[in-house]
């Protein structure tokens, strides 16, 4: 069994390793590139809220990314993102976007998938212990997770690229370096440089230990596997920074103080603010209210809406934090809003960002067509909607696939699509203007469909029944 790495060297630059499994370089290692002022200008914006250690964030954090000072080298700078379900979600876009700042002022980032802490769970945050998963989901998720972090990067290489050189970026899986390690090896060279009542201060344990359900064993340990972590990227890719939510900053004070005590060398952590709810609710899977990045989860329709709706007081900040614009830009977006505040400009374009580096260029059309469907009644977006599109729009609609006979009617339509009851109440339903196709309502029961009408160019129509009640029909035949 491979022991655990503890040797105490000084820090290497990291310039990539070939073939390393699982590595998605995205852009060229190269001269420090517009760093200067990077940790004062996204302090500005309010995406980076607190850094770790204070006595060394004014003077050498600074330092590190100052290309006056540090000699032109790129900086190494991660996250780590849990695998505990098989998408990532809205309240971790701010950690990426971090990394992403970072790279984009030509630094090399890592996103860390936490295959194997997945495992222990994260008592960060949390009044209780998660549910717990086994082996084979963890991996299935870390697979997932891994294939959305490379998504979102060549997003964001291809769609906001400024010009300038930037850093890699790398995902890898923590698991691919505990899966080896003994059990009694691991403790053996590891534990005995973790104080107990060092660990037991930390907020996070402290809150559990008091509460009813009490802090298992394995909660407890990850404070040290993710103090490991940091040890292990920092000795192998020269990683001297962590970036994680500011429930993060005990786990990351134990991967600093780890580090510091074997080498001698300094690290630092920074922070990211929570993004709560309107009721102060962590976003997330656990609060029930995740806004999914995967689009089999959370369409790129519902993640647009998602920002859409913010209200003023919080759409300015959530420009600075989501987005790329530049400061001066918001803030003229702002003043137009403030002019035209019906037209609703910042929200929407602040959903337009966020939707393109989720989904693509692809997903904010998508997005774009299915809010005019359905907030603008446009027979045009409804009519180069596809399959999927409808179905994402329409989740709760039934989709039915008939054949165009004949003579078919309005009344047949309704009834072969179980839309309205057999009998005289449902053909009332079509007289008294309950029903409409594809936005046109219709009264007379007996209309023989048109195409190019009652049926779209993309052989599609759309029923609605009352206000609420959609159904999907799919011509075959035509």
């Amino acid at each position: 069994m491979a022991a655990p790495m503890l040797r105490c060297t000084s820090w290497v630059r990291w310039c990539g390793t070939p073939g390393l499994s699982g590595v998605l370089l995205l852009g060229l290692r190269a001269a420090h590139s517009g760093a200067q002022g990077l940790l004062a200008a996204q302090k500005a914006r309010g995406l980076f809220k607190e850094f770790f250690p204070d006595r060394g964030t004014k003077i050498e954090l600074p330092e590190l990314f100052d290309r006056r000072t540090a000699g032109h080298l790129p900086q190494t700078i991660y996250c780590g993102f849990d695998p505990t379900a098989d998408s990532l979600h809205v309240g971790h876009l701010l950690t990426l976007l971090g990394l992403f700042h970072f790279q984009r002022a030509g630094h090399n980032v890592i996103a860390l998938v936490g295959g194997a802490t997945a495992r222990l769970g994260d008592p960060s945050g949390r009044t209780k212990e998660r549910e717990a998963l086994d082996a084979e989901r963890v991996q299935s998720n870390a697979r997932a997770l891994r294939r959305e972090l490379e998504t979102l990067a060549t997003h964001h290489q291809q769609l906001f690229t400024n010009g300038r050189t930037w850093g890699s970026f790398t995902v890898l899986d923590n698991s691919s370096w505990y899966q080896q390690q003994h059990l009694v090896d691991f403790l053996a060279a590891v534990g005995g440089h973790f104080r107990m009542g060092t660990l037991l201060s930390r907020q996070s344990v402290q809150t559990r230990l008091k509460s009813p359900e009490g802090m298992s064993l394995a909660e407890f340990l990850y404070q040290v596997l993710q103090a490991y972590d940091f040890y292990y990227l920092f000795q192998r890719y020269g990683c001297r920074v962590q970036l994680g939510g500011s429930d993060q900053l005990g786990n990351i004070m134990s991967g600093y103080e780890f580090i510091h005590k074997l080498t001698g060398e300094d690290v630092f952590g920074i922070t990211v603010p929570l993004i709560t709810s309107t009721t102060g609710a962590k976003l997330g899977k656990s609060a029930g209210n995740a806004v999914w990045l995967n689009r089999d989860k959370t369409s790129p329709f519902e993640l647009y809406q998602f920002f859409v709706r913010q209200q003023d007081d919080s759409v300015e900040r959530y420009l600075k934090l989501f987005t790329f614009l530049p400061l001066p830009e918001i803030d003229h977006i702002m003043q137009q809003h403030v002019k035209e505040p019906e037209k609703r400009g910042p929200q929407k374009r602040l959903a337009a960002e966020v939707t393109k580096l989720v989904h693509g260029q692809e997903g904010l059309d998508s997005a774009k067509r299915c809010t005019q469907a359905l907030y603008h009644s446009s027979i045009d977006a409804l009519e180069v909607m596809s399959d999927q599109e409808l179905k994402e729009l329409f989740k709760e609609a039934s989709f039915s696939e008939l054949v165009l006979d004949p003579g078919t009617s309005v009344l047949d339509t309704c009834r072969k699509a179980n839309a309205i009851p057999d009998g005289p109440r449902g053909y009332r339903m079509i007289t008294e203007g309950g029903v409409s196709i594809n936005h046109r309502q219709v009264t007379n029961p007996e209309s023989v469909l048109v195409v190019g009408q009652h049926i779209l160019k993309n052989g599609l129509s759309l029923l609605k029944i009352g206000k609420r009640n959609f159904y999907i029909i799919k011509w075959l035949q035509l």
